[in-house]
């Protein structure tokens, strides 16, 4: 079985739950509909959100895209 490649894409969600009075994965995953395995796989760089997902975060969070993912810049 082939295991799914890591995304390259970082985030900062842990930090900003901390931030946000040490919101739990539950508690975001309810705010966004889905489940909080998901969020486990997003925070750990295993599933990468669709757009509208991120979207969704960076609202919870009241930050921007940028705020919340970083995709590394390629090297020229």
């Amino acid at each position: 079985m082939v295991k799914p490649k890591p995304t390259r894409v970082t985030n900062q969600i842990r930090t900003l739950r901390f931030a946000e009075d040490e919101m739990t994965q539950a508690r975001l995953a309810e705010l966004i509909g889905v489940t909080r395995q998901t969020v486990i796989a997003i925070e750990q760089g295993r599933y990468s959100p669709s757009l509208e997902m991120a979207f969704q975060i960076a609202r919870v969070f009241r930050v921007g895209l940028e705020d919340v993912f970083q995709y590394p810049e390629e090297a020229p």
